[in-house]
């Protein structure tokens, strides 16, 4: 399902990793997208915590140098277990929904976790966006639970988790002498963060 506006060129779109030397104009940007796009407020020291760790987490979606999408990202330890990433934010003007660039700056931020070894990728959604949903569970998310009255406003959230790595505790993978594919689908994390 497209929703491509008229005067928008899908192959205009370029992406970028965000570049701290440009803070200055690129995190005011990204702030006005998320402020206007998603259901959270944030204060510039949120934006500060996740861009000045992981800025290498961060991708931007461009038509012609203005921002039309961005994700933002974290990677740490799991209560001292995987190395898990964490998609904290993802915005999408509205005008350009539709045309896969939720999609590419996901891929992206996956990628770039996945090459610094993360074991898995956790992100929350409201309940209620099933356009989010669904684009999540196209790349390989599952629904790991559901939190009661998690956003300030009032809706509740599913938490999605994405494995990268075959479960370290399965008997399954201790050699490559098996055949069948490592989506893990059956998998339901059901810990609390």
């Amino acid at each position: 399902m497209m929703n491509q506006s008229a005067d928008m060129d899908p192959a205009s779109i370029t992406y970028e990793r965000y570049d701290p030397k440009q803070e200055v104009t690129q995190l005011e940007a990204i702030r006005s997208m998320i402020s206007t796009d998603l259901s959270e407020p944030y204060s510039i020291y949120v934006y500060r915590y996740f861009l000045y760790q992981w800025g290498d987490l961060c991708y931007m979606a461009l038509d012609k140098g203005q921002l039309v999408g961005v994700v933002v990202g974290k990677l740490e330890v799991h209560r001292g277990g995987p190395l898990r990433g964490y998609i904290a934010m993802l915005a999408v003007k509205e005008a350009y929904r539709g045309n896969g660039i939720a999609t590419k700056l996901v891929q992206m931020a996956i990628e770039a976790m996945g090459n610094q070894d993360a074991d898995e990728v956790a992100l929350e959604t409201e309940i209620t966006n099933t356009a989010a949903i669904k684009l999540y569970e196209r790349l390989g998310f599952l629904r790991s639970k559901r939190l009661h009255r998690y956003y300030f406003n009032g809706n509740s959230a599913f938490r999605l988790i994405l494995y990268l790595k075959p479960n370290p505790g399965s008997a399954c993978c201790v050699d490559d002498s098996h055949d069948h594919d490592h989506s893990h689908a059956d998998q339901v994390d059901d810990d609390v963060s």
